[in-house]
């Protein structure tokens, strides 16, 4: 009877003791979160008590199974499962602590920043994101290695494989080299401030904007709603346009080819009220002028701005379709057309018109002789 309570109470009081030290850190958790509504880190706490509840009871276990004498045939291979999940647990709970206070840090200075220095918030977000995926794939590599170390076999064998270690970084090395450049290549970007999540930028001809960087690839988000993933090593080795660089404000161009006879003065009017009536636009600048003249038409350009990319788009399409519509209702001579009028004649010398052709080539076109003054 004693072999099979014995168990029974120390893994149930085990389990037991961890609820309630779990249920009681997750109630000062919350009325800490309630009293201190200004920072959201004992908000962020509350997502560890998984791992924390696992690794109590898991220590709780490892330190009592002996005297428990849960499966004594076993012993050995409980104890060694017991400090896989402590092991395993603990990792897991230093990563959640680490993103909670790196996020609650980063909420702070974008509050703080957010009005002032945008491009400086997104430039904070993407070195807070790669110093999370580091702080990750640290622990993550500590607890794997701390793991390996509980089998008598991996101690055994720790000797030669430090003594081969400096071999096998340097085969790692040039089978990884693209890897590895592409490493550093996120670490100059996060650093360098090179580009940053939240940039406009155009890269082979695209224009999105950059919604994921990771230590090897980064993700750029089209207008259409793609995803173009490229690595890290791209934006460090060729140029690329990043539209958000310094300040996001633009400046944008809207171009018509017209009639010469295009009344230009009205065309400035009637500019300045679409744009007016365009909540994109930022009121710092416009104009319009003729850039470029042909023997139909001529070049019309009309110079915008806005806050940033996604605006100036905006407001370059409200000029061009509300304009055209304004010219095709009131001003449709403006609009580019075909002359298909004769071409003056050339007088003679005689006084004579000569033949030509007639306008559809079919042979020659003759003119009445105009009758010469007597003298």
């Amino acid at each position: 009877m004693e072999t099979i309570l014995r168990p029974l109470i120390v893994v149930g009081g085990s389990v037991l003791l961890t609820l309630v030290i779990g249920w009681a850190t997750d109630l000062l958790l919350r009325k800490a979160d309630g009293r201190h509504p200004e920072t959201p880190l004992w908000g962020l706490l509350r997502r560890a008590r998984v791992p924390y509840q696992l690794l109590l009871c898991s220590a709780l276990l490892r330190g009592s199974y002996v005297e428990a004498q849960v499966f004594p045939d076993h012993r050995t291979g409980v104890g060694r499962t017991l400090t896989l999940v402590l092991i395993g647990s603990a990792a897991w709970m230093v990563v959640r602590i680490a993103a909670a206070v790196v996020e609650t840090s980063y909420s702070r200075y974008a509050h703080a920043h957010s009005q002032r220095n945008p491009a400086r918030v997104r430039r904070v977000r993407t070195q807070v994101s790669l110093i999370m995926r580091v702080v990750t794939a640290v622990v993550g590599v500590v607890a794997v290695s701390s793991m390996l170390l509980t089998f008598p076999a991996m101690r055994a064998a720790g000797a030669s494989l430090l003594a081969s270690a400096g071999l096998l970084g340097i085969v790692a090395g040039i089978a990884a080299q693209s890897t590895l450049s592409n490493m550093f290549a996120g670490f100059q970007i996060a650093f360098g401030d090179m580009v940053r999540m939240g940039d406009t930028v155009v890269v082979d001809g695209e224009w999105g904007t950059v919604e994921e960087i990771t230590l090897t690839y980064l993700t750029v988000r089209t207008w259409d709603e793609r995803r173009i993933t490229m690595p890290v090593s791209y934006f460090t080795s060729k140029p690329f346009e990043n539209w958000s660089r310094g300040t996001p404000q633009m400046t944008g161009t809207v171009f018509w080819h017209l009639d010469h006879t295009a009344p230009l003065d009205r065309m400035r009017e009637r500019l300045r009220d679409l744009l007016r009536e365009c909540p994109a636009w930022d009121g710092r600048d416009y104009n319009l002028t003729v850039t470029e003249t042909t023997q139909n038409t001529m070049q019309v350009r009309a110079l915008v701005t806005a806050k940033d990319a996604d605006d100036i788009w905006t407001v370059r399409v409200t000029v061009r379709e509300g304009m055209i519509r304004w010219l095709a209702e009131e001003h449709p001579y403006a609009l580019p057309r075909v002359n298909t009028a004769d071409a003056a004649l050339r007088p003679a010398r005689d006084g004579v018109h000569r033949p030509r052709r007639s306008a559809d080539g079919g042979g020659l076109r003759r003119f009445p002789e105009h009758p010469t003054k007597s003298l």
